[in-house]
């Protein structure tokens, strides 16, 4: 019989949840990382024994964790060898959690600031990991998006992290502004169909699609209307929720936008609302 497993992050630490194929009772590992916010966990389609988590803390910081044992151990990737296992006072290592920007000549030096709330220029300021994405086909291999919203590769199990700087560097990222819930990305989207595509969202954005493995992005909000903000049908700008893929029809996506529910059929270059039959709501 199937097993089932269900990855929980909470505001008090994380969950591990498993079941046999009927769901009928369940066995609950955790609190792991008691007292931590958990932003997102994620287990590796390649070795499902391989999690990676993101926790943080207002007063600690942003620290990534991975289990190779289906989490009953933890480490901070990169943290020197003969120190993971020691115990050490205060808060974890924070190895795992050099996410810098690129400021290089080349690619980084134009991508210094975003809007803020007031409309002004903001620098960019790393402050937690919103969304870990393992790949579909190397363990090693891990994305993380973050605020402000970035996306970020490590090709060595979280000890060491890229920026994919295209993203930023499509044009548009000086006109981003964060939402009520701060400037993340929250959303990345692997096309097991097509290796070399990939999807994210940023709140308050929108969603963009790279076909080149990352080195390249466009916008995909075409048929998107924000009321509320000053250009409501704008290229940029419109504060999408989350983003999913049908199982098994990879052009067919699905979007929870901040007053809306939307479908694509055609992988983003056109959306439609489809949100008419749902129930009313007071609120986002």
């Amino acid at each position: 019989m199937s097993k089932v497993r269900v990855l929980v992050g909470t505001r008090k630490g994380a969950f591990i949840l498993t079941s046999d194929g009927k769901r009928q009772n369940w066995d609950v590992s955790g609190p792991h990382f008691a007292g931590w916010e958990m932003y997102h966990l994620k287990g590796s389609p390649v070795n499902p024994d391989r999690i990676y988590a993101s926790q943080t803390s207002g007063w600690f910081g942003q620290i990534i964790q991975r289990s190779d044992d289906g989490g009953k151990t933890w480490i901070q990737p990169g943290t020197p060898p003969g120190e993971k296992d020691t115990k050490q006072p205060g808060p974890p290592k924070g190895e795992s959690n050099k996410f810098v920007y690129d400021t290089s000549a080349e690619t980084g030096k134009p991508l210094t600031t975003h809007m803020w709330y007031d409309g002004t220029q903001h620098p960019w300021e790393f402050k937690r990991v919103w969304h870990i994405e393992p790949s579909l086909t190397d363990a090693d291999t891990v994305f993380a998006g973050v605020e402000d919203a970035g996306l970020f590769r490590s090709t060595d199990g979280g000890k060491n992290w890229k920026e994919l700087a295209g993203l930023r560097g499509h044009g548009t990222g000086p006109r981003w502004q964060p939402g009520a819930g701060g400037m993340c990305l929250h959303t990345i989207i692997l096309d097991k169909s097509d290796p070399k595509r990939i999807y994210i969202a940023i709140s308050a954005a929108g969603a963009f699609r790279t076909d080149d493995g990352g080195k390249t992005w466009r916008p995909i909000n075409k048929g998107l209307y924000s009321q509320y903000i000053p250009e409501p049908t704008a290229e940029v700008g419109h504060c999408v929720h989350h983003v999913a893929m049908h199982p098994s029809h990879p052009n067919v996506l699905f979007m929870q936008k901040h007053w809306d529910v939307m479908r694509s059929d055609n992988a983003g270059d056109s959306w439609k609302e489809v949100s008419g039959n749902l129930p009313p709501t007071s609120g986002s």
